[in-house]
């Protein structure tokens, strides 16, 4: 298994995205690249600890590449926004890749330099790539949220959209239930 941490705005809605796909272990929420150690929700949300919001992914890298996953993340978010995902704004809900290994920082850049060419996006890209320095697990009820939370408001109105994008150009991907 391998290990990734992405921060693309609010992890309750990449939580429920990346959890779905075939090769995925374990998603969790918390929070990187701050400066205040063991911060709480309400610390991140006020922009001041430096950290964002994140979700850390296990992964089996033989059934799902880490290129892959940085599809997923690109295409799922919009990292050409800085500081900002939709109505979420603030450092704390900033592009990120924190990557884990020198393997991974190389596979991130180049798939940026790819889109850039590309010119997949009308905006330059502004995710930031940086060396994990330290990861905090985010609150338990944040963790599965969507799961355990599906009927609630923000769900219905902002997730389940991501979802039905995602799911649609992804379906080859998912798990099998």
């Amino acid at each position: 298994m391998k290990v990734t941490t992405f921060g693309n705005g609010c992890f309750w809605c990449t939580e429920a995205i990346f959890d779905q796909l075939e090769g995925v272990n374990k998603v969790e929420s918390g929070y990187a690249g701050g400066q205040v150690e063991n911060p709480t929700y309400k610390q991140v949300c006020t922009g001041k600890t430096g950290h964002a919001e994140v979700i850390r992914i296990t992964f089996n890298p033989e059934i799902i590449s880490y290129r892959m996953l940085l599809d997923v993340f690109f295409s799922t978010h919009d990292p050409t926004t800085l500081n900002r995902q939709g109505a979420d704004v603030g450092t704390q809900y900033r592009s990120a890749i924190f990557y884990h290994d020198d393997e991974q920082k190389a596979e991130a850049e180049k798939m940026v330099a790819d889109l850039e060419k590309e010119k997949v996006f009308e905006n330059k890209i502004v995710t930031e790539i940086t060396a994990i320095s330290n990861y905090y697990v985010a609150e338990n009820y944040h963790q599965d949220y969507y799961n355990n939370n599906k009927t609630q408001g923000y769900c219905q109105m902002v997730i389940n959209p991501k979802i039905k994008k995602f799911t649609e150009k992804y379906q080859s991907k998912l798990k099998k239930n």
